[in-house]
C-alpha cells in the first residue's frame, strides 16, 4: 500500500462539479482582482471566524506583515513569537522593519509558553533602564498543526504590558479555543490558503480577520498600493490583493471545511488510538482548553530518522514540521541565540514526525502506518 503525505487530487475530485462552474463564472464576469467573488469571500470567511472584517490578501505572508503594519510595529520594535514555526512568520516581523524574539514553548502542545512569555517580558522590564533598545511592541502566539495556542494567559500578559497581539492561525482554520474561532482572540488573526491547508487556494492567497474597523481599512489599503481610491495614495503599501478566481475556490472549499475538519479529527482520534502505548513514540496531545482542526499529526519519535526512512520504505510519506528551529537558521544568525536557548523547541525538532494526514485519508490506510510504526519498533 502508497500512503502520500497529502492528496490534493482526491479533494479535486470531491468538489471538481462545484469548483468548475464557479471558476468559469468568475473568469466570465472579467473581473479578476477584486469583486464579488473577493467580497463575498470575505464575507463568509469573517463570519466562519466569528469576526467583523475579512481582509483577503495574496498569501498568509502578506497577513501576517499587513496585520503588523496596520498595527503600527516598525523599526525598534520588538516582536515576540515562537522558534518553531514557518519561517513566515519571522519574515513578516523583520520586513516591516522590526525585530522577531523569541520565547520557549510548551512541552505538550508545542505552542507558546505563557509562563515563558511572561518571563522574558518581566526580565526586559527590568533592564529597560540600560542600553536595551528595542521596545517590544507585539506577540505573534502561532497555532501550531491545527491547535490554538493557549490565549487567555497571553492575552492577559499582552495587556499587562501594553503589547498587540497578532494570532498566526496559518495552520488553524476553524480551530477553536474555548469554543471562540482561532483568529478571532487577538487584534487580528492571519491565515494562509497554500493548497495543503485545510482550507486551501489553487495557488497563493490568505486572509486577516479584525474585529477593528480601523485596522480593516488600513490593511485593505495597504495591499492595494496604499490606495484609498485609485490613485490616491495616503502611504506605501503593497501589491498583495486576493484574486476573484482564488476567491471563487475558497468560497466553495469554505462550504466544506467543517466536514473536513471532522474527517481530520476523525483520523487522529484512529492514530491515537491504534498508537496509545507504541514504545518510544509520544503522540500529540489536544489541550484542554481547545479543539484542534488536526493541520498535522505530528509525533515524536526516539529514532525519528530510522523510522522516516523505514516508512518510505513501505511506501508511507512523512514530513518534517520544523526540522531546525528558527534561531538556528543561518537567516537569523545576527540575532545572537544559540543552541540551548530553547530546550523545548530544539528537543521537539529532533524527534518530530508529521504522519499523513487529509480528510481523504481512509482507515485502512492509518491503520496501515500505525502498523508499520509497530513492525519498526518490533510490537
Amino acid at each position: 500500500m502508497r500512503v502520500p503525505f497529502l492528496d490534493l487530487k482526491a479533494q479535486y475530485k470531491q468538489i471538481e462539479t462545484e469548483v468548475l462552474p464557479a471558476v468559469t463564472e468568475a473568469m466570465a464576469a472579467g473581473m479578476f482582482i477584486g469583486g464579488p467573488q473577493v467580497t463575498g469571500f470575505e464575507d463568509e470567511f469573517a463570519a466562519f471566524c466569528e469576526s467583523k472584517y475579512c481582509i483577503g490578501v495574496g498569501s498568509g505572508t502578506d497577513a501576517l506583515r499587513f496585520a503588523l503594519m496596520a498595527a503600527g510595529v516598525g523599526p525598534g520594535d520588538a516582536v515576540v513569537t515562537v522558534p518553531n514555526t514557518f519561517i513566515a512568520t519571522t519574515e513578516a516581523i523583520s520586513q516591516v522593519g522590526a525585530t522577531p524574539i523569541f520565547v520557549d514553548i510548551d512541552p505538550q502542545t508545542y505552542t507558546m509558553d505563557p509562563q515563558k512569555l511572561e518571563d522574558y517580558l518581566a526580565k526586559r522590564l527590568k533592564l529597560q533602564a540600560s542600553s536595551l533598545k528595542l521596545r517590544p511592541k507585539a506577540v505573534i502566539p502561532v497555532h501550531l498543526y491545527g491547535q490554538t495556542a493557549d490565549m487567555d494567559p497571553i492575552l492577559d500578559i499582552a495587556r499587562q504590558y501594553d503589547l498587540v497581539v497578532i494570532e498566526d492561525a496559518c495552520q488553524a482554520h476553524g480551530a477553536s479555543y474555548k469554543n471562540r474561532k482561532a483568529g478571532s482572540l487577538g487584534t487580528a488573526g492571519c491565515f494562509s490558503f497554500y493548497p495543503g491547508k485545510n482550507l486551501g487556494a489553487f495557488g497563493e492567497a490568505g486572509a486577516v480577520v479584525t474585529q477593528d474597523a480601523d485596522m480593516a481599512q488600513k490593511m485593505r489599503m495597504i495591499r492595494d498600493h496604499g490606495q484609498a481610491q485609485k490613485y490616491f495614495h495616503d502611504l506605501e503599501g503593497y501589491n498583495g490583493r486576493l484574486d476573484a478566481i482564488q476567491a471563487a475556490v475558497l468560497r466553495i472549499k469554505l462550504k466544506w471545511l467543517q466536514d473536513w475538519n471532522q474527517s481530520r479529527r476523525k483520523n487522529a482520534a484512529l492514530y491515537t488510538e491504534l498508537l496509545q502505548g507504541v514504545p518510544g513514540i509520544t503522540l500529540p496531545v489536544e489541550a484542554g482548553f481547545a479543539e484542534s482542526v488536526y493541520h498535522l499529526y505530528v509525533i515524536l519519535a526516539d529514532n525519528r530518522d530510522g523510522l522516516q526512512k523505514f516508512l518510505s520504505e513501505q511506501g508511507i510519506a512523512t514530513g518534517l514540521h520544523y526540522p531546525l528551529p528558527l534561531h538556528l537558521q543561518k537567516a537569523y544568525t545576527h540575532l545572537g541565540y544559540g543552541k540551548g536557548d530553547f530546550p523545548v523547541a530544539e528537543s521537539a525538532a529532533e524527534r518530530l514526525l508529521s504522519l499523513p494526514m487529509y480528510p481523504e485519508l481512509t482507515a485502512e490506510q492509518v491503520d496501515y502506518v500505525c502498523s508499520s510504526i509497530k513492525d519498526f519498533v518490533g510490537m
